[in-house]
């Protein structure tokens, strides 16, 4: 596929992509081409959408089925007051729009299931999960594996987060297939061991810094720089600002 030429304002907008070497003019021109799909506009879903729009990602699909209420504010800091009521695909929407018109912004008001899952995924490159249950967890990483859809996907608590890569399509550089969700997951916990965050809270930073995690993931696998949390789930707590690192396989 050609890539798409930049615009002088795009040129002057990505100045500082476009001196890095690791980036430089073509990898722009790939955020540019790219299509993501970023499931929820929440807390997490929040910093992806900002980041990625700033980034240059040329179309942002949405998924998200619920309304903006004021205690989103505390963590979710792409809404804002007059948003409340406002769905948040909507909102979403208009805070990409301040901050990079040229990024195309797909609306999604549904909620993702195992069913529609697949042919949401289909028509992106890179999928971002950002949502808040294991139900849509499940259903997002089998039908990125289904689709062969790279899929960046995290989880936060009340003080820590994590983040992971999946293309469990591929195989790794020791020729074995790359682990899946359910390699690392096999099953869900039982109902109500892990409560919501309405019910044991969350520091809103906490978002901030694992969506922007997530972000980071993404503008890796467009690019092709750097090493992707590929079998590697990233542990963040915030409570002691410490990182660890787990390796998994496939089972």
């Amino acid at each position: 596929m050609t890539n798409p030429p930049l615009t002088d304002e795009e040129l002057e907008r990505y100045a500082r992509h476009i001196v890095l070497p690791e980036i430089g003019g073509p990898g722009q021109q790939k955020l540019k081409r790219a299509r993501v799909l970023v499931i929820g506009a929440g807390g997490l879903g929040a910093p992806v959408l900002e980041y990625l729009a700033a980034a240059g990602v040329g179309t942002l699909g949405v998924i998200d089925d619920d309304t903006v209420s004021l205690s989103n504010l505390q963590r979710q800091v792409i809404h804002g007051g007059d948003t409340i009521g406002m769905a948040k695909t909507d909102s979403a929407a208009a805070a990409i729009m301040r901050i990079n018109p040229n990024v195309t912004v797909e609306s999604h008001r549904l909620r993702l299931t195992k069913v529609n899952a697949p042919a949401l995924v289909a028509s992106y490159d890179v999928v971002v999960d950002g949502s808040d249950n294991f139900e849509t967890r499940y259903a997002v990483a089998d039908a990125c594996a289904s689709e062969k859809k790279p899929l960046v996907t995290a989880a936060v608590g009340r003080f820590d987060g994590s983040v992971t890569v999946l293309k469990p399509f591929e195989t790794g550089a020791d020729g074995k297939r790359n682990p899946s969700y359910r390699d690392l997951f096999p099953e869900a916990p039982p109902e109500g061991l892990v409560p919501s965050c309405a019910v044991a809270g969350i520091v809103g930073a906490l978002t901030g810094v694992v969506g922007t995690l997530q972000a980071m993931e993404a503008i890796k696998l467009i690019t092709g720089i750097g090493e992707p949390l590929i079998g590697r789930l990233l542990l963040y707590d915030g409570l002691t600002a410490r990182f660890d690192t787990i390796r998994y396989k496939a089972v």
